[in-house]
């Protein structure tokens, strides 16, 4: 994952916008890229119900309830806090796949191959290498842009989120499980880049339908040519700015 200092530029982006942004990190991750890369065990082991928990504590000692947008496995916690009734609207960005989605395309398999190849990862917070990083992350942009991003952003993800979502069709009741039928929810937009490999638009897609049952506003919004470091990269602000336009369409 990236750390949220690479936020920065969407914070002010927002705050200009008159919004009041924050960008908390996940339990447990440390200040500084540096401190991160130098204690993965900081986040190691941390689960979908562990994060979601997290955020939702930050989110019940705000004066008020708000917007929720995250990306990757933050759009899934997004969904999940949506769906639980916090946030007045979410914003999930090439979202991990929820229970009930099923698409699993090739490439989104070989993307989590550095995490999932080997179980005992499941406790262990795992680094990309630039190569990994370039696949999963910045195929969509130059060689040398992917790097850049490699070298001055990327931190240490746990591996469990990653197991919990692969089995997630598998087990009663998973922590990828979201409310998908609340039509009393704020509403939700899903973004997805049409070349994301760790994220593929079909799984987003499916995302979608699984919320066919609601009758609370549910849209998604593609991006040609960008995958997953669409939050990240040097077209992020066209991604923010979309996100902006839609929550004005809503009224927010």
């Amino acid at each position: 994952m990236v750390t949220r200092q690479q936020l920065g530029p969407w914070v002010e982006h927002f705050r200009a916008a008159g919004y009041a942004p924050l960008a908390p990190g996940w339990p447990g991750e440390p200040d500084t890229v540096t401190s991160a890369r130098e204690h993965p065990e900081a986040v190691a082991d941390v689960g979908i119900d562990d994060a979601t928990a997290h955020f939702a504590q930050i989110i019940d000692a705000l004066p008020a309830a708000p917007i929720i947008v995250g990306h990757s496995f933050g759009g899934l916690i997004t969904e999940k806090l949506l769906g639980e009734g916090r946030g007045i609207a979410g914003v999930a960005i090439d979202p991990a796949q929820i229970k009930g989605v099923l698409p699993l395309p090739l490439a989104q398999l070989r993307a989590g191959l550095p995490a999932l190849g080997n179980p005992a990862n499941l406790h262990k917070a795992i680094s990309l290498t630039s190569k990994e990083f370039r696949f999963g992350f910045g195929n969509a942009v130059s060689e040398q842009e992917s790097d850049e991003l490699f070298e001055q952003w990327t931190i240490p993800s746990p591996a469990r989120p990653l197991f919990q979502a692969a089995a997630a069709n598998f087990v009663p009741h998973s922590q990828a499980k979201v409310n998908t039928g609340n039509a009393d929810r704020g509403p939700l937009l899903l973004i997805s880049g049409l070349e994301d490999h760790t994220v593929p638009d079909v799984v987003t897609r499916s995302t979608l339908k699984q919320y066919r049952d609601s009758t609370a506003v549910t849209e998604l919004r593609q991006f040609e040519g960008r995958g997953h470091s669409l939050t990240v990269d040097s077209g992020w602000k066209d991604v923010a700015d979309a996100v902006l336009a839609w929550l004005a369409d809503q009224g927010l």
